[in-house]
C-alpha cells in the first residue's frame, strides 16, 4: 500500500494490519526518533515501553508544551480529563469514576439494548445494500452517549447528528458542529442544576455541583459523550468488518456465543482504533533503554503497535477470539486509562451480538480492495461499510 507522504509510519495501516515499514521499525528497537514528515520527537511501539510512559504521570503530561504555565493552562480545554495532570485530574477522576462501575453501567443494560435494536429495525430498512457507519455503527454509540448524560429524547437525533459532524468533518463544519455541541452541553447543566433527573450530568451536580462550575462540567459531559461515540463507532464498524474477514472465527462466535466477552477483548486489541495515544511532553529527562527521552521532548505511544507487533522470535500475530486475553492497551494505561471503559465492553458485547443474530448472511457488499480508510482521523476507522445480507 502506497505511503502518503504526510502521515507518519506508526500512523499507517494496510486496512487492519500493521504495514511492513512500522513492523521493521518496531523490530529494531521500541523506542525511536522519528524525524518523518508529521511526526514527534519520539515514537514508541513496544508494549512494556508504552506502559512505563504511559504510567508516568510525574516525568509525563498530556499538555501541550508551552513556554509558560499561563500559557499551557490556556490550551487546557475545561473539563478534558486527557488535557489534566494531578491534582486536577485526580478531582476530576474521583468524582466520575464511581459513576462509571460495572454495576452502575448495567443499569444501562436495557436501554442500549433497545437502541441496538431499535438501528437495526433502521438498518433492515434501509434495504440491501446498506451502510452500515450510516445506520447503525455511528448512531448507537451517539444515542447511548446523550442517554448516559441526560440529553432530552426530542433533542437526542439531532444532536448525535451534530456529534457525528464534529467527529468525522474537517474545516469550517467541523468547527461549529464542535462550537454547536460544548454549548448545548453547558446549556444543558445549567438545566440540570434547576431540574436534576436519573442520568450521569444530574449525579455529578447533585453530588459535586458546587465545586464544578458550568463550563467544567459541561466540558466532562462533552468529552465523555465524544470519546465514546468516536471511539466505539469506529470500533463497531472494524470489529464487524475483522469478523467478516475471519470466517472462520466468525463461524465459532455464531456457534459458542458466549466467547462474546473474550472476542470484544480480541477485537479491541486487533482494532486498537486509537492508534496513538494523547501526545506525551516530558517534563524531565527520562532514561529509556540506551536513550535518553529529553525534558521538553514530544513522545507518541502507538497502541497500535503496542497491541499488534510481536517482538522478535515470537509467533505472528493473528485474530483469535479464544485468546488467553492480555492485559491490551487499546484502551490506554496509567491515570488516562478509559474511565468508559465498562461501558464501551458493553455496548460492543451488545451490539456485536445482536448484529450477528439479526443477519446470519451478514456479508461485505463490496470487495474489501473499494473500502475507504481514515488514516488521518484521530480514530483510525472507515468511511462508509457497505454490507449485504
Amino acid at each position: 500500500m502506497p505511503k502518503p507522504p504526510e502521515v507518519p509510519v506508526h500512523r499507517i495501516r494496510d486496512g487492519v494490519d500493521p504495514v511492513p515499514e512500522l513492523c521493521r521499525m518496531a523490530a529494531r528497537t521500541p523506542l525511536v526518533r522519528d524525524d518523518g514528515p508529521g511526526a514527534n520527537d519520539w515514537v514508541v511501539s513496544g508494549r512494556e515501553e508504552a506502559r512505563a510512559v504511559l504510567g508516568d504521570a510525574q516525568r509525563f503530561t498530556t499538555r501541550p508544551p508551552a513556554e509558560t504555565a499561563e500559557a499551557s493552562r490556556r490550551l487546557v480545554e475545561p473539563g478534558n480529563l486527557l488535557q489534566y495532570d494531578p491534582p486536577e485530574h485526580t478531582r476530576l477522576r474521583q468524582m466520575l469514576t464511581p459513576e462509571f462501575t460495572v454495576r452502575r453501567m448495567r443499569r444501562m443494560e436495557p436501554l442500549i439494548e433497545r437502541i441496538v435494536e431499535d438501528r437495526l429495525d433502521v438498518l433492515e430498512r434501509a434495504g440491501k445494500p446498506a451502510d452500515l457507519m450510516r445506520h447503525f455503527a455511528r448512531p448507537v454509540p451517539g444515542l447511548v452517549g446523550c442517554a448516559l448524560v441526560g440529553v432530552p429524547r426530542d433533542d437526542q437525533a439531532e444532536l448525535a447528528r451534530t456529534l457525528d459532524i464534529r467527529s468525522s468533518g474537517r474545516g469550517k463544519k467541523n468547527i461549529q458542529a464542535m462550537k454547536a455541541f460544548n454549548a448545548y452541553m453547558v446549556r444543558m447543566v445549567a438545566q440540570r442544576r434547576r431540574a436534576p433527573g436519573d442520568d450521569l450530568l444530574s449525579m455529578l451536580i447533585l453530588g459535586h455541583g458546587e465545586d464544578l462550575d458550568d463550563r467544567e462540567l459541561g466540558g466532562v459531559c462533552a468529552s465523555l459523550v465524544a470519546g465514546g461515540f468516536e471511539n466505539a463507532a469506529e470500533m463497531l464498524a472494524l470489529g464487524t468488518l475483522v469478523l467478516l474477514e475471519h470466517p472462520d472465527q466468525l463461524q465459532l462466535l455464531r456457534k459458542q456465543p458466549e466467547l462474546t466477552d473474550g472476542a470484544v477483548e480480541e477485537l479491541l486489541r486487533h482494532v486498537s482504533v486509537v492508534s496513538t495515544a494523547s501526545p506525551r511532553t516530558a517534563l524531565a529527562d527520562v532514561p529509556m533503554g540506551d536513550q535518553v527521552i529529553k525534558a521538553g521532548d514530544l513522545v507518541d505511544v502507538s497502541l497500535f503497535a503496542a497491541n499488534r507487533i510481536q517482538p522478535p522470535g515470537a509467533p505472528p500475530d493473528r485474530f483469535d477470539i479464544t485468546r488467553e486475553q492480555t492485559n491490551h492497551l487499546a484502551f490506554g494505561h496509567g491515570i488516562h486509562f478509559c474511565v468508559g471503559a465498562a461501558l464501551a465492553r458493553m455496548e460492543l458485547r451488545i451490539a456485536y451480538a445482536a448484529l450477528l443474530r439479526r443477519f446470519p448472511d451478514l456479508r461485505l457488499a463490496v470487495p474489501p480492495g473499494e473500502l475507504r480508510f481514515r488514516p488521518l482521523a484521530p480514530q483510525y476507522g472507515l468511511e462508509v461499510l457497505p454490507v449485504t445480507w
